[in-house]
């Protein structure tokens, strides 16, 4: 089974601004450091450029979800660098390796919910208890680069092992 990557999805450091949403780019390249363009405050900060945080690998049928339970989540919303399709949030495990373009990722935890989704206008401080809880298991999948390549909307997206 294949999937696709719908959205490359990057934010770069801009003083005083949170790192929500991420904004889809043509292409981007992927190496042991993250996406080029792409700047994670938790992961450099807090997590002092864990490689483990390279970038966050959500699904649309996520998305689709929460759009039918009431949330306008959108690509990029919940800082997640690839969007893909053709796998479902549950389906992704620790140690699960998956071609994504030229590149080849390694799934190494699950990324938990956190307080800079009130940033999201739908959510706001008023939702943001409800939302996360709503996310809870379904923020997406953090996963290492273990080879280095491009990545753009349309390449495949597929499990290896």
């Amino acid at each position: 089974m294949a999937g696709t990557i719908l959205q490359v999805n990057v934010k770069s450091k801009v003083p005083d601004e949170r790192g929500l949403p991420k904004y889809a780019v043509k292409h981007s390249y992927a190496t042991k450091q993250g996406l080029d363009g792409d700047y994670n405050k938790f992961r450099q900060t807090k997590k002092k450029g864990n490689k483990d945080m390279a970038i966050l690998v959500y699904p649309i049928e996520t998305i689709q979800e929460l759009n039918q339970e009431g949330w306008p989540v959108q690509p990029g919303d919940v800082g997640e660098n690839l969007t893909v399709k053709g796998y479902a949030h549950d389906s992704f495990k620790v140690g699960q390796q998956y071609i994504a373009g030229n590149s080849t990722i390694e799934i190494s935890l699950e990324c938990d919910p956190c307080t800079n989704l009130g940033l999201l206008p739908y959510v706001g401080q008023k939702h943001i208890k409800t939302f996360m809880n709503t996310i809870l298991h379904r923020r997406g999948w953090y996963a290492r680069i273990t080879k280095d390549g491009e990545i753009k909307p349309g390449d495949i997206f597929k499990l290896v092992q």
